[in-house]
């Protein structure tokens, strides 16, 4: 019986995925504009129009880069604020946030850099992170009697500062492990918290 030839070609769904791979990692290392299409075609080993039948172009596959990266940390801070008490509800979308920066560093350069094809994504995920921590902010501040309406205020600051944090620990030669990190934002967000005035006003 003749045995039948393994081409080697892959499925569409897999060379679908193989592009989505190539495609971070180049988008990663050259930033959105320096990317061509011809590069990433030859690093995939393929033809442009095989990029083009799958994604139409650059644009496309950016638009699916990103998108993936941002559902997997969205997914992740899900997940962590799911359950548990106040403050460690907090310091677990802390420490999600940094593991993917850890674990995810291409996606994590990605999202930070600027391009024509961003469309806000960066502060898109930032405004869904934000809004996630604020239930848990809500949850405390009606316990507590403050305003609840001010709960987002306190969520969107510890989001930006969990961001910036995610960016210096990138750029640290020899950063701390993230949950020494983790540790630190929910301890200083805590703190703030525990001994926050019910109506805060400016020091004339």
């Amino acid at each position: 019986m003749r045995k039948k030839r393994n081409s080697g070609r892959l499925t569409a769904a897999a060379r679908r995925a193989q592009l989505i791979e190539v495609g971070r990692t180049v988008f990663a290392e050259r930033g959105f504009e320096a990317t061509s299409v011809e590069e990433i075609a030859a690093r995939a080993k393929v033809s442009k129009p095989i990029l083009y039948d799958h994604f139409g172009g650059k644009e496309g596959l950016y638009a699916v880069v990103v998108d993936r990266e941002v559902e997997y940390i969205l997914g992740s801070i899900a997940v962590a604020v799911n359950s548990g008490a106040p403050r460690a509800r907090v310091e677990q979308a802390a420490l999600a946030y940094l593991t993917y920066v850890k674990e995810r560093p291409e996606g994590f350069t990605i999202l930070l850099r600027d391009s024509p094809n961003r469309s806000g994504q960066m502060p898109a995920l930032m405004y869904d992170l934000a809004d996630r921590v604020s239930h848990v902010f809500e949850d405390e501040f009606n316990k507590a009697g403050y305003d609840t309406k001010s709960a987002p205020i306190y969520a969107h600051a510890l989001v930006g500062m969990v961001a910036f944090v995610g960016q210096w620990w990138t750029d640290s030669r020899k950063p701390p492990p993230v949950e020494t990190v983790a540790s630190h934002i929910a301890a200083l967000a805590w703190a703030g918290l525990r001994h926050l005035p019910k109506r805060p006003d400016l020091i004339e």
